[in-house]
């Protein structure tokens, strides 16, 4: 537990102090919550929709990862749709709360093949509680570090009768901030995101249908990520699968139709990495609402 606390203190200090990488955090419930990382997704259904995500990582590890997102999705016109979302994220002494607000515009392209169009505007208010650390003679840690981030992001999201593709940039902004204070400088920096991912529902029979899809996230000095998945839809009332993330994690999904207005989800990953010798995995559950 030591050394893992010791990790966790090394990797902090060195993406906070020196050069802090703002990133959103992939899901292993993406395909139910695609408007965080995608604005064109803002009002795509015909009715309102509120998702809640809790994510629980490294389970067992103190100052483990935590993430917790509140999104909102409406159509207001035929062809308009918007959207709003609040993402905190914490880990150890640092903590991020990202405020964003979505547009999107509708383009039927046949009857059966729309894509959509968003923009995205907000930004991210990163804490870190370097105080916390107990280096009080250490004059890199005297004091805490909290900077506001703006950012804009764009999105398509192509929606077909039985497949979706869709493509994003939440996070456009390049940007270095600086701060000197008694000799200390500290920087923040924001680097561009780019998600694509796709879907398609092949029907088994008339009750159960199979969704194989992907999602890759590219954020440059990160390395490549992917996620494959597979769910099984069956009688409308449930569906449950399992996802790869490269060189990560294995999960389990399982996903209830509780009622026509009211879904829940919920994921338990598996990681395959050195971490999984010191937690006992993660937790990620989600509850939408429709009006």
């Amino acid at each position: 537990m030591k050394n893992i606390k010791l990790l966790l203190f090394i990797a902090t200090s060195i993406y906070c102090i020196r050069s802090y990488s703002q990133q959103d955090v992939t899901f292993t419930l993406y395909n139910y919550n695609m408007n965080i990382i995608n604005p064109a997704y803002a009002g795509i259904g015909a009715r309102i929709e509120f998702t809640s995500n809790f994510r629980s990582q490294w389970v067992g590890v103190d100052g483990a990862p935590q993430t917790q997102s509140f999104s909102l999705s409406a159509p207001i016109k035929e062809k308009i749709g918007i959207g709003a979302s609040i993402t905190n994220s914490s880990v150890f002494v640092l903590e991020e709360t990202d405020i964003f607000v979505d547009f999107s515009y509708e383009l039927r392209l046949n009857e059966t093949l729309d894509l959509f169009l968003g923009l995205k505007a907000g930004g991210a208010l990163v804490n870190i509680d370097l105080a916390n650390l107990g280096s009080d003679n250490d004059p890199l840690f005297a004091e805490n570090v909290s900077v506001f981030n703006p950012n804009v992001g764009v999105g398509a999201y192509l929606k077909g009768e039985r497949f979706y593709i869709s493509i994003s940039a939440p996070a456009l902004l390049k940007s270095k901030r600086y701060e000197k204070e008694s000799g200390i400088v500290t920087q923040a920096t924001d680097k561009m995101q780019f998600f694509m991912g796709a879907g398609y529902h092949f029907p088994l029979n008339k009750d159960i249908t199979f969704t194989p899809s992907f999602l890759t996230r590219v954020l440059s000095d990160v390395p490549f990520s992917m996620d494959i998945s597979g769910m099984f839809g069956l009688y409308d009332l449930v569906a449950v699968g399992s996802s790869y993330r490269l060189k990560e994690s294995l999960s389990t999904l399982v996903f209830f139709n509780i009622a026509d207005w009211i879904q829940l989800g919920y994921a338990y990953d598996t990681s395959i990495t050195a971490i999984r010798n010191y937690s006992r995995g993660n937790h990620e559950v989600i509850l939408k609402f429709y009006y």
